[in-house]
């Protein structure tokens, strides 16, 4: 089992990351974890914290000479903007935000001590276990990748692509987008935006490539795959709905015209069964079943506005404008790495649920037994 904790706050001197379940003997990139905190970073519409910050992640135990020992993988992501404790009391609460909830439930006035755990910037560390994770997939020829698919209003092709037509659209792109017509149209939105002190949301898609079948489970709810990789999806910031496949669409189709029918095909390599379509987005009963895994999230608006909206100030109980903190215009093909990662961390998860095995030799052997009885089936 593969599981995770993180801590620490936006300006406070770290986060921290705690991964326990990787199996001993996995190679152990630093510069590629690095990379993926890199990405985190990127992406046209961001703002001034990107600038101050460096992300690289400092291993601190469960690896050794590269490698991963079995023991739990501990890190951590140092903060350059390290000021929690001169930072000024925040008391109108952000529309959106954790702000106002967090101050009431933990029966404080001042919503900086909500505000420095609830930031998105905690999700730094979730994108260095994904990556973590991410090294385990590719082991098994597993690929997690994202991209922009809408952003503002404004929405790009949406025929599905393959996980190498994404990798290629969206090389060099500033939105993370496949589409470069359209991401031309995102990035003057993102201007306009930026101008009038508002931000914009968006939706990514997760495309997981080279699943097998046959993760997850039916046999009890919260070992469906589905919902846990929704619920992944749902935990980071923003997020505010999530589609499977073709998702809502789904509910306005006839049965023949949604179900993927079923083929087979004996001189097809491993799985002789297939599908001409993926509708279901790759997971049926809370199980995948060999196709791609497709996910969809939705990202509201960011709340943190540079023309804030109409508040109460927690000590006086007066109208104010809301607080303004330092933000970004859109974090859309952020929030995409994200997802990739949180989706990684999960896949992960239920992938050593599955095959088992303390150290990396005997997962791989595991995993090869199952797909030899799969193909014989």
């Amino acid at each position: 089992m593969l599981r995770y904790l993180t801590s620490g706050e936006s300006h406070g001197k770290c986060l921290i990351g705690i991964l326990e379940g990787l199996p001993a003997g996995l190679p152990v990139e630093v510069e590629y974890v690095d990379m993926q905190l890199k990405r985190r970073q990127s992406g046209y519409g961001r703002g001034k914290r990107m600038s101050i910050e460096d992300d690289k992640v400092e291993i601190l135990s469960g690896v050794r000479n590269g490698t991963t020992i079995g023991s739990p993988v501990s890190f951590i992501i140092a903060n350059r903007d390290f000021s929690i404790e001169t930072l000024p009391p925040v008391t109108a609460p952000r529309p959106g935000h954790a702000d106002l909830s967090g101050a009431l439930k933990f029966g404080t006035h001042d919503a900086r001590d909500i505000l420095e755990r609830s930031s998105a910037r905690g999700t730094a560390v979730r994108v260095a276990a994904g990556a973590f994770a991410k090294l385990f997939l590719r082991e098994f020829g597993m690929r997690v990748i994202s991209h922009t698919v809408a952003l503002g209003g404004i929405e790009a092709r949406r025929e599905p692509l393959s996980p190498e037509e994404i990798e290629a659209g969206v090389a060099g792109s500033r939105l993370n987008c496949a589409d470069r017509a359209v991401e031309e149209k995102m990035i003057a939105a993102i201007d306009d935006a930026r101008k009038d002190g508002n931000t914009l949301g968006g939706v990514f898609e997760i495309i997981v490539g080279n699943v097998p079948v046959g993760l997850g489970s039916h046999v009890q709810w919260d070992r469906r795959l589905d919902a846990r990789l929704a619920a992944a999806l749902m935990s980071v910031q923003a997020v505010k709905g999530v589609e499977i496949g073709i998702g809502f669409e789904a509910a306005r189709r006839r049965g023949s015209d949604l179900h993927d029918e079923i083929f087979y095909d004996p001189a097809r390599e491993g799985l002789k069964f297939y599908r001409k379509s993926n509708n279901a987005g790759g997971l049926e009963g809370g199980i995948s079943n060999g196709e791609n895994i497709v996910l969809r999230a939705a990202l509201k608006p960011i709340p943190t506005l540079g023309q804030p909206l109409a508040s109460v100030d927690l000590v006086s109980k007066k109208e104010v404008k809301a607080a303004k903190e330092r933000a970004d215009v859109t974090v859309v093909p952020a929030a995409g790495v994200i997802g990739e990662a949180v989706v990684a961390l999960e896949l992960a998860s239920a992938f050593t649920e599955k095959f088992g095995g303390d150290s990396l030799t005997e997962v791989k052997r595991n995993f090869q037994g199952y797909l030899e009885q799969i193909e014989r089936f």
